[in-house]
Order: C-alpha cells, then structure tokens, then sequence
C-alpha cells in the first residue's frame, strides 16, 4: 500500500487542480487518465479502491453512495464553485501531508 496518498479527479473536477497538485509532487489521476469518462460513480469508487486512490469530487451523489455505505479509499468533497482552485489545491495538500491512506479508508473529509 502506497504511504502517501494518492487522489483520484472526477471528471467535474477543473483540470487546474490536476496540474496544481501535480507541481507539488502528489500523484494525482484524472477521469480522462483513468479511461473514466461518462462512468458511473460508483464504478470511481472502485477505481479508488483497487488503485488505493481518495477520490475528490464536487459531486454530492458520490457522499449518498458512501453514506449508503458503499466502501472507498477515502473521499474529500467540495460543493461546486463554493472555492477557489487556489483554496481546492492548498486543502487537497493539507491532507495529503497531514493523513496516510489507511487514515482516509473510509473517511470523508470536506473543503
């Protein structure tokens, strides 16, 4: 298991934060990367989960699936267009350096 985390992009997220991420060292995928274009959420889910990635999304459907109980490598929501993707990089650091991932298995962290 990777000892530091790695995210996982929905597709509704800009591709800025990818890039902003990326300039900081973390390894970050896309949908696009990952081939998930149109997928299912729950089908990202499970992508985070064998590839041991947290999922950040501005998708709410994705925390009615972990509520519903649906297991994941961790997940850190924002709401839409609620802050800057300066604000979205800096939060997404600040868990990167602060947990590990088998802190955020099954953890929902918001921004």
């Amino acid at each position: 298991m990777p000892r530091t985390i790695r995210f996982h992009l929905d597709e509704h997220v800009a591709h800025a934060v990818a890039a902003g991420l990326r300039r900081l060292g973390v390894d970050v995928s896309t949908t696009a990367d990952a081939g998930l274009l149109g997928a299912a959420d729950s089908e990202h889910i499970q992508f985070g989960l064998v590839q041991q990635r947290v999922i950040f999304t501005e998708d709410a459907d994705f925390l009615i699936l972990a509520n519903a109980g649906a297991a994941h490598a961790g997940l850190v929501y924002c709401q839409q267009n609620s802050r800057s993707i300066g604000h979205i990089i800096r939060s997404l650091e600040l868990i990167w350096d602060i947990y590990e991932p088998d802190e955020m298995r099954n953890r929902i962290e918001f921004i």
